[in-house]
């Protein structure tokens, strides 16, 4: 699929009209989403035949997208089932096979994800405007979960938490 076409069908997606502030609920635009994904696969093998995890997955933009691309099976995972159902009627309308599992990203039990492997998470993560380290708990269940890649999007302003989080994570792992 071209980058052109995957932007327009993500453009035709359907928005939350009631995004809430307090889980900082902001869409993501098909411009950067298709470029996301379009980058993940064509540049680095992330999607087509993976089996893919949108963290946040909100209307379903990046799953969507992930879907688009050739993703073996996508799952969606989102704390609000307002969230969760327009995502479902995203998938119905591009006819794409997306399964969506409402939950608190914090305490996802593992289980869930290791019922099928899950090769690439995408994320479009609470910044942590409201709470701060918000998306540093995307990040971590991130790191458990996937077996390949991570494609995340942050707010430049809170770069500084993250990145004394990461400088500490990958010292843990070069330790082990």
């Amino acid at each position: 699929m071209k980058l052109k076409q995957l932007d327009g069908l993500l453009g035709s997606l359907q928005q939350s009209e009631n995004p809430k502030i307090e889980l900082e609920q902001y869409p993501t635009g098909p411009h950067i989403a298709s470029r996301l994904l379009y980058t993940a696969e064509n540049s680095f093998g992330d999607v087509s035949d993976k089996v893919v995890a949108d963290f946040g997955c909100g209307c379903g933009t990046l799953g969507l997208a992930a879907g688009l691309l050739g993703a073996e099976h996508v799952i969606g995972f989102d704390i609000a089932a307002e969230s969760i159902e327009i995502a479902s009627l995203n998938a119905d309308e591009l006819e794409l096979d997306m399964d969506f599992i409402q939950c608190d990203i914090r305490n996802l039990r593992l289980s869930v994800c290791t019922d099928r492997a899950i090769d690439t998470v995408v994320m479009n993560p609470p910044f942590g405007t409201r709470k701060k380290g918000a998306d540093m708990d995307f990040l971590s269940m991130a790191l458990k979960v996937a077996s390949g890649a991570i494609y995340s999007l942050h707010k430049t302003t809170t770069r500084d938490v993250r990145s004394l989080y990461l400088e500490r994570l990958i010292i843990l792992l070069f330790l082990h």
